[in-house]
């Protein structure tokens, strides 16, 4: 049987997690957008995850919690639960990390006839050069 050498460490930044949590959300059914979840993040250059906050705590488990706006008419509870399953695997198959928790917190239903925003305003910063 062969076993794995291991050539050296991995390390993945918290805002490569928070970029593949966003876009996971943001590709789910019913999510209208993602929003951060006070006036002072909108504010702050760190909020590039725009409504995305991962936590770890003091046992290494990594926690996130997730501000969304919902079209009108779908069913809050499913599409939270869809957002939790596809954060959960993008963030596992991608970066092979386990998400303990996934929060959802609904800050808003936006009314039907409103324009979707486009998912690269998710980016709309030149992240690499900060």
């Amino acid at each position: 049987m062969e076993t794995e050498q291991q050539l050296g460490e991995i390390v993945i930044a918290p805002r490569v997690l928070e970029r593949i949590i966003a876009i996971a959300t943001s590709k789910v059914e019913g999510v209208y957008s993602l929003t951060n979840k006070n006036m002072s993040d909108s504010l702050a250059k760190s909020a590039s995850g725009r409504g995305v906050y991962l936590q770890a705590n003091e046992d290494g488990d990594l926690a996130v919690d997730i501000y969304i706006y919902l079209d009108y008419g779908v069913s809050v509870p499913a599409v939270a639960v869809a957002i939790q399953k596809a954060v959960k695997s993008a963030v596992h198959d991608m970066a092979d990390v386990l998400l303990d928790a996934v929060n959802i917190h609904v800050v808003a239903i936006v009314p039907e006839k409103t324009p979707k925003p486009d998912l690269k305003d998710l980016f709309d910063e030149d992240f690499l050069n900060d």
